[in-house]
């Protein structure tokens, strides 16, 4: 059952990692009411709570898994938002370069 558990929560990982890249809605709920796309900025600070939100998850399957949470160091969190970064990936290569080419040759 933890091994399934583990697995959801990557998974779960991955798509929040994403979510900012594909989506024009803030936090997927509130549309701009100019209808413009998110400014980068804002999708950087978007990407940043989801990073918390994956975290806080991590830290309670590992409480409800295990009765306690282990004390980590700054290493710890410099490499889990290494690996959210690199499961972005996909998701902003979408949106400022695949995106852009396949407008270009009138496939969007």
């Amino acid at each position: 059952m933890p091994g399934i558990l583990i697995g959801l929560w990557l998974g779960l990982a991955v798509i929040a990692a994403n979510l900012p890249w594909l989506s024009e809605r803030w936090l997927l709920i509130f549309a701009r009411p100019d209808r413009r796309a998110k400014p980068f900025w804002l999708r950087l600070i978007e990407w940043g709570l989801l990073y918390g939100l994956i975290v806080g998850m991590g830290f309670g399957f590992e409480y409800k898994m295990t009765g306690t949470v282990h004390v980590q160091d700054w290493e710890f969190y410099v490499v889990t938002l290494c690996l959210f970064a690199v499961s972005a990936l996909p998701g902003f290569i979408y949106r400022y370069q695949l995106r852009r080419l396949l407008e270009q040759a009138g496939r969007v």
